[in-house]
């Protein structure tokens, strides 16, 4: 679902620089949703942001939406710092010098992405979203606005990861699909695996006979589990001198759709795992339903 507003924080356009106050007080008026950075949080957590050559003031009750996982803890706003953040303009004077003091809310602009989300964000809604923190448990991203929501560890992938960051990065635009909206609490419950293809979707970039990499996933005692792709594995034989998270290359013994398994022999040893690859998404937009593997 593609918008133009109410992006993660950081995908906004810039505001142009020495445009006239004019521009702000119109801005205000529609309270258009902007972007600047934090340049500043002072003792009473209230931060300092520049935007288009301007100063602004964030001030802490209008800096978090109180729905927010976290809203409550000091380092919610201590980590803005040095990073974009969205607001509107709630306020404009002109001191006797001429300087304009502006006072902007990012709350502001956190309940109107909440609105949009709750409206257009149902069940089965694709969305765009900003990974903004990786935890053991799951990936946080950004839906908008800095309303943040969580993608579990075991929603990401088909294939299992031992940490979010085998598949993601801090900063990564991707997509995810929303299986529940909470509007009470204004919380969102996302996954990732729908939007990366079915079995047979995969298994149809592979053929017999083919030498490709993958990423060993897990090793036991009757086989070794390959990632082909994020929703694809194959197994091979058992080798005591492979561990999780090391890069092969494989020869594809079979694919056999009927039992949904691939059938690899192992090459060689590539050495450990780098970068997360790039993502395939076999859905990019509209809603999801009915999803099956």
């Amino acid at each position: 679902m593609r918008r133009t507003e109410y992006l993660p924080e950081g995908a906004h356009p810039l505001f142009p620089e020495h445009q006239p106050l004019s521009v702000l007080q119109e801005a205000m008026d529609s309270q258009t949703v902007l972007e600047g950075v934090a340049v500043r949080c002072d003792g009473g957590r209230n931060l300092t942001v520049h935007f288009g050559g301007y100063e602004g003031t964030i001030p802490r009750i209008d800096a978090i939406h109180p729905a927010i996982s976290g809203a409550e803890r000091d380092i919610a706003i201590l980590s803005r710092v040095g990073k974009p953040v969205c607001f509107t303009v709630t306020g404009i004077e002109v001191d006797g010098g001429g300087r304009p003091r502006l006072t902007l809310s990012r709350r502001a602009a956190q309940e109107q992405a909440i609105a949009w989300l709750l409206e257009h964000g149902g069940p089965g809604a694709v969305l765009p979203a900003r990974v903004s923190h990786l935890e053991r448990f799951g990936a946080f991203v950004d839906l908008g606005c800095g309303v943040t929501s969580l993608i579990p560890l075991e929603n990401i992938s088909v294939s299992r990861i031992p940490h979010p960051a085998a598949r993601f990065r801090v900063g990564q635009d991707i997509l995810a699909v929303v299986t529940a909206a909470d509007a009470e609490n204004c919380r969102f419950y996302l996954s990732h695996k729908e939007l990366l293809g079915t079995w047979l979707e995969n298994a149809a970039g592979f053929a017999p006979g083919d030498a490709v990499p993958g990423i060993v996933r897990g090793v036991r005692d009757y086989g070794v589990f390959i990632e082909l792709t994020p929703n694809l594995s194959g197994l091979a034989d058992w080798r005591d001198d492979l561990r999780p998270g090391e890069r092969v290359s494989v020869y594809i013994k079979s694919i056999r759709p009927e039992s949904r398994k691939v059938k690899l022999q192992i090459i060689q040893d590539l050495g450990p795992a780098g970068e997360p690859e790039a993502l395939r998404y076999f859905i990019t937009d509209g809603v999801v339903k009915n999803w099956i593997y």
